[in-house]
């Protein structure tokens, strides 16, 4: 069995991390709930329609991220792991190919999340790098704007 809380091959991975205010319930529900994640997912100005989405061990996830400019996005990415409430792993199957590691940590102030993306190879770490950095701040950031809007 994989350990994803193990950290991987750094050339070939991003990470970031953040504190947010929510339990690890809540942020874990985030990403359980299509409903949310579809609000949420992928950077400001996109938005989702999710075409199946199997959120469990193995499960399939295929959807479409809309453009701010119209343009669509298909996407075809697999859970290969699900624990609730601390980690969420996605398979990203299309282009670019790379594995996705959620984790999810109770802490003083809520939750911390730890957002580990790994390429395939360094070569396609560095020729998304300078997009997927703001990227992945950006999903970060509108998934806590969805939180805040449930506690309203």
């Amino acid at each position: 069995m994989h350990d994803y809380r193990q950290p991987p091959d750094a050339e070939r991975t991003m990470e970031t991390s953040r504190i947010m205010r929510f339990t690890p319930s809540e942020v874990f529900e985030s990403f359980r709930d299509p409903n949310l994640l579809s609000r949420w997912w992928g950077p400001n100005g996109f938005s989702n329609r999710f075409l199946k989405f199997d959120f469990r061990d193995g499960g399939e996830w295929h959807f479409i991220m809309v453009g701010p400019n119209g343009r669509e996005y298909e996407n075809e990415s697999r859970f290969a792991s699900v624990e609730d409430p601390g980690l969420v792993v996605i398979e990203h199957i299309s282009l670019p190919k790379y594995v996705l590691v959620v984790l999810i940590e109770a802490s003083d102030e809520g939750t911390r999340i730890i957002w580990r993306q790994t390429f395939e190879n360094k070569k396609t770490r560095d020729n998304v790098a300078n997009i997927v950095g703001d990227a992945n701040e950006q999903n970060l950031d509108r998934m806590e704007g969805v939180l805040a809007e449930l506690e309203d």
